[in-house]
């Protein structure tokens, strides 16, 4: 895994690139898709890991969407599990609307008899109150909610799930990228996850580039997913 230096030249990729590079993968080299959430959960709970060695009985509270970055989370929940964390995952929506691959690895963590726990985002639930709740005396957040696909301006249920989540005071990791950041402007889309750091997958985004994402991205990481772009 490297870490990104913003004074160093190295390959950015916009959300079209990103889309473009995982439909090559899966379409043209054969991978499924599947394989490629499995190694890019994998090395970020890997990272995990090591950053919370010295935690004898850590603890993660995981915050997922219902796509693909939420199936991302559903990943690193089983691989730090296996490692012997203590491990809450939040689905922040209607779980009838994750699908797929990320479908998969959400009933891999019911079936190892995982509790999911579930955030209501159609108000009718106090968000502060329960965010506070389920990441209670976790060492790390894991904020698995929105990848780089997010476009538009977040609804207001999601900009106070993000403003919590920000208000704990507990350190965050966000995967790929910053929930409520724009992947290619490395702005804000109403409010945005302020992460200690970023584990971002295949290349940096070319939003990070920007002095407004760093704000909100931390120190950032680049994740191998099995298959590397041509740079160069």
């Amino acid at each position: 895994m490297k870490k990104f230096q913003p004074d160093q030249k190295c390959l950015l990729m916009s959300r079209d690139e990103v889309r473009a590079f995982d439909a090559w993968a899966i379409k043209e080299l054969g991978i499924p898709g599947i394989v490629l959430m499995e190694n890019a959960g994998r090395s970020c709970a890997q990272f995990i890991i090591e950053t919370l060695s010295k935690i004898k009985k850590p603890k993660v509270c995981i915050f997922c969407g219902t796509g693909n970055n939420g199936g991302d989370g559903f990943v690193i929940a089983r691989h730090l599990l296996n490692a012997g964390f203590a491990v809450t995952v939040v689905v922040c929506g209607n779980i009838a609307k994750i699908r797929n691959d990320a479908r998969v690895n959400l009933d891999i963590l019911t079936g190892l008899g995982l509790k999911i726990e579930r955030l209501d985002m159609e108000g009718t639930e106090i968000i502060d109150d329960r965010v506070t709740k389920l990441a209670n005396e976790a060492n790390m957040i894991i904020d698995a909610i929105f990848g780089t696909g997010l476009t538009g301006t977040l609804r207001d249920e999601y900009k106070r799930l993000i403003e919590s989540i920000n208000g704990l005071g507990c350190p965050v990791l966000s995967v790929d990228i910053p929930s409520g950041l724009d992947c290619d402007t490395g702005l804000s889309l109403g409010a945005s996850i302020k992460a200690n750091c970023t584990v971002t997958f295949v290349a940096v985004k070319k939003g990070f580039a920007f002095e407004t994402a760093r704000a909100y991205t931390g120190d950032i990481f680049i994740a191998s997913i099995g298959v590397e772009p041509k740079y160069g």
